[in-house]
């Protein structure tokens, strides 16, 4: 990708908010979006156009059933800034089978794009199949620590269980590093998961008004453990709250998140990009 050649020469994507334009000249990573959903099939390289008016110049595409994987591997042969993960979220326990594992690991090994696992993690708000949902998680763990490959944990409502389980790979010295997706909890659950080492990713939940406990995480966080995120095609920022999510949105989150902190939009720009980059190893310089 070639990135604008300068702030001024740099559109913001149609009908753009100010905190928008505000992140628009700026180098951005959407460190966890969903391109391969079916509501981009009819103007996906107009979607890529706004993503890089928008500065960003990286995403990491986040996998949660094995079907999807060839898919995303097209998408990642189509658009030379996108990385992606491998793995099975945890309301797909449904797609799990024996050989899963085996497959994950041989996906993974045969492209140098994978840069995580994942999406796995808890789900107790939507289901209530827990011992199931563990039988998924830890052998994708197991395979992230093999790999030396970071985790991307989707974690809704399962705060406590997942520390558990996480606390105890840790007391064995086989916790992966890894980065809490889409971040909801509270700064105490946050904290937990900064002690283990993991870094904190926030999504357009940052911008609504009521999410107060987002918005203290987002003031607290640490500025080495943080990243910004669409979950496109979910969660657009406000002021597109209900309406599809697109990569270049990712530049209100980071303007939100600025606000938050009481930083210049260039510093939450530059900061979690660096952080990105540093967790899933990407090279800015050659996207």
């Amino acid at each position: 990708m070639t990135p604008p050649s300068s702030c001024a020469a740099a559109p913001a994507p149609a009908e753009a908010s100010p905190a928008e334009g505000a992140g628009a000249c700026h180098q951005l990573v959407d460190s966890h979006c969903h391109i391969v959903f079916r509501n981009f099939d009819a103007d996906l390289d107009d979607v890529a156009q706004r993503w890089r008016d928008a500065g960003v110049r990286a995403l990491v595409h986040a996998c949660v059933e094995p079907s999807e994987i060839p898919a995303i591997r097209a998408l990642a042969d189509r658009f030379p800034e996108l990385s992606y993960s491998v793995g099975v979220h945890p309301l797909d326990t449904r797609h799990w089978a024996p050989d899963t594992p085996r497959v994950l690991r041989e996906a993974a090994a045969a492209d140098p794009r994978v840069v995580a696992i994942g999406e796995l993690g808890l789900d107790l708000y939507r289901q209530t199949n827990l011992e199931e949902q563990l039988a998924a998680l830890r052998p994708q763990l197991d395979l992230a620590w093999e790999l030396d490959l970071p985790v991307i944990i989707h974690c809704r409502d399962a705060a406590d269980p997942m520390l558990a389980e996480l606390r105890e790979r840790a007391a064995r010295d086989r916790c992966p590093r890894g980065v809490m997706h889409c971040w909801g909890g509270t700064p105490e659950e946050m904290q937990g998961f900064l002690d283990l080492g993991l870094f904190i990713s926030f999504s357009g939940v940052v911008t609504f008004p009521k999410a107060d406990a987002t918005h203290a995480c987002a003031r607290q966080v640490p500025a080495d453990r943080y990243l910004v995120e669409t979950d496109c095609p979910f969660l657009a920022p406000v002021p597109r709250r209900g309406k599809r999510n697109e990569p270049a949105y990712v530049a209100a989150v980071a303007a939100r998140v600025a606000e938050l902190r009481g930083e210049p939009i260039e510093t939450v720009a530059r900061t979690s990009s660096a952080n990105a980059a540093r967790l899933f190893r990407l090279d800015l310089h050659n996207v």
